[in-house]
């Protein structure tokens, strides 16, 4: 199976920033940690600060990929053309969240993705994109 990870704004900065929300390791760092720990899986990642750019990535991404994990991080509060990306996209999309949105900020606790997505999953720290992996691996094995 392909996945794609694409992730949003300031995620190209964990590690360094809000450690005590994020956690002090980068994405990268874990990356390389999943695709060892998944290796049966095509694991593929992206990020960006610009909204228009994810959208992009979204369209482009039924092209080579089976399904996307989606980290949109602000922009899951704000971008509606982010949230119609995911729903006219093809493939399915599990939207992640590293820290638990619901138990945060008024402001973050609304995603305009959820409502479109396969499925969401928040709080786990960077578990949360393994847990992602995981359902899709358990979804295909339900086909």
């Amino acid at each position: 199976m392909k996945i794609l990870i694409i992730n949003g704004p300031n995620l190209n900065i964990l590690g360094e920033r809000e450690q005590e929300i994020y956690g002090s390791k980068s994405f990268d760092d874990y990356f390389m940690q999943l695709q060892f720990k998944l290796k049966d899986v095509e694991l593929s990642h992206y990020q960006s600060n610009s909204e228009g750019d994810i959208v992009t990535a979204l369209q482009e991404a039924k092209q080579t990929f089976q399904a996307v994990i989606l980290n949109a991080a602000a922009y899951t509060h704000t971008s509606i053309a982010i949230a119609d990306a995911v729903r006219a996209i093809s493939i399915p999309v599990v939207e992640v969240h590293i820290s638990n949105i619901y138990a945060r900020e008024k402001f973050r606790q609304k995603s305009y993705i959820s409502a479109h997505a396969f499925g969401s999953i928040s709080g786990f720290g960077l578990k949360s994109y393994e847990l992602a992996v995981l359902s899709f691996l358990e979804l295909d094995k339900n086909e």
